[in-house]
């Protein structure tokens, strides 16, 4: 399973660069109505929800700039935005990196208890398998917004 589980992290996070590498980048930064967000934001987000679950983010690594929790986190918006906001080609190199980190987690480790559960789930294998939902779950609106950003 935890090998399988890997090559689920790398076809969505596969999808998901697909899915930016191929935006205009004129539409990243709309907000369609009825969204709370842009796609824009989501790209950070996937990028900077997957780095707490899978890397301790922002206590346990400094891959990504702490500055990031100000921006992508759960309940941040970009209206918020000030000062230097990184580009979501460099979110997507950023996203491509963090893959290459997450398939160097040893397997052992996938088994490993959590601190504190999350959501029901126990085991650090458990909340990647919630990383990959997460990220599926984002690419899925990040589509939608883009559908009705460009029939608009």
């Amino acid at each position: 399973m935890s090998e399988l589980l890997f090559k689920n992290f790398e076809l969505t996070r596969g999808m998901f660069v697909k899915n930016i590498d191929a935006l205009d980048e004129g539409l990243v930064g709309v907000q369609p109505e009825g969204f709370n967000n842009t796609i824009h934001w989501h790209v950070g987000h996937v990028l900077t929800v997957a780095e707490q679950f899978m890397f301790g983010f922002p206590k346990k690594t400094s891959s990504l700039p702490e500055k990031y929790m100000e921006l992508f986190a759960t309940g941040t918006k970009p209206a918020d935005w000030h000062g230097d906001i990184p580009s979501v080609s460099e979110l997507s190199a950023q996203l491509k990196e963090q893959l290459r980190r997450i398939k160097e987690i040893p397997l052992s480790s996938l088994n490993e208890k959590l601190k504190s559960p999350f959501h029901g789930l126990e085991t650090y294998g458990e909340i990647a398998n919630f990383a990959i939902f997460h990220e599926a779950n984002h690419l899925g609106q990040m589509q939608a917004m883009k559908r009705i950003i460009v029939a608009k």
